[in-house]
């Protein structure tokens, strides 16, 4: 059973979207972007609570801007997806979950380090230039389920 429903344009969106946001942090890099989009799809809370699709997701607007500036910005995003990646997608839409990203609903790459709080979510941790941050305690369960 998959941790969220899909099909196969989902798939293809998601993998181009792991590989804008994190092809120079390797598969496990992906992986771990590819969990945060999987996770807002399945958080029904605080800025996530009308976002139920891989595509609201990936073109959700916050401030006026996109969440994902890779959809912004073009470059990566706009190609085509590739196997390697579609491959990661399906894993992450299927079962993938692992810290620092298991339960995080935010990253972002700073220019320094990670702060403590972003937005005033705690930090999980760090992979490579990514900072990880899940829900303060109590703000959103359905971040926690399966």
């Amino acid at each position: 059973m998959a941790r969220v429903k899909y099909t196969s344009n989902d798939v293809n969106l998601m993998a181009r979207m792991m590989r804008a946001e994190a092809e120079g942090e390797g598969r496990l890099g992906m992986l771990m972007v590819g969990n945060v989009i999987v996770n807002r799809a399945k958080a029904d809370c605080l800025d996530f609570e009308d976002v139920r699709s891989i595509r609201d997701v990936i073109y959700q607007v916050q401030g006026g801007n996109y969440s994902f500036e890779a959809v912004q910005k073009g470059n990566v995003f706009y190609n085509r997806a590739r196997g390697v990646e579609k491959k990661l997608a399906e894993q992450t839409l299927k079962y993938w979950r692992q810290h620092p990203s298991k339960y995080a609903l935010w990253y972002f790459n700073p220019y320094g380090e990670c702060p403590p709080t972003w937005y005033g979510q705690p930090f999980t941790g760090q992979y490579k230039q990514h900072c990880y941050y899940e829900p303060q305690p109590d703000t959103c369960e359905s971040a926690y389920r399966w």
